[in-house]
């Protein structure tokens, strides 16, 4: 009966450090690996610069839609240069217009 009282005070005494000792490994860890420490936070800022890349082609595009669609206004349109550009787009021409190539990588608009 003495071995039984000593192993349950032996246990007893033994168990909150150990709790306390899982508690602050979880915490550590938590800290380190867990989606908010320091891990998560490199992953975080990963996220951040792809979309800020993305949000960067996302002003550029919408910069150029916006320069087409002001072309197109009243005070900008052009009926040459809008001519020029639905023969183009149809693949059709004027047997006395000249034709200029220009570079592949060499855009109009």
């Amino acid at each position: 009966m003495r071995i039984g009282v000593w192993i349950k005070r032996k246990t007893l005494a033994a168990l909150p450090p150990v709790v306390l000792l899982a508690l602050g490994g979880f915490f550590i860890w938590s800290a380190t690996q867990g989606d908010r420490g320091s891990n998560g936070y490199v992953q975080r800022q990963q996220d951040q610069r792809a979309a800020q890349a993305q949000l960067t082609r996302a002003e550029q595009d919408f910069a150029a839609w916006e320069r087409r669609v002001n072309a197109l206004k009243d005070k900008g349109l052009q009926l040459d240069a809008l001519d020029e550009r639905v023969r183009g787009n149809l693949n059709l021409s004027d047997p006395n217009d000249i034709i200029l190539l220009y570079p592949s990588g060499q855009k109009l608009f």
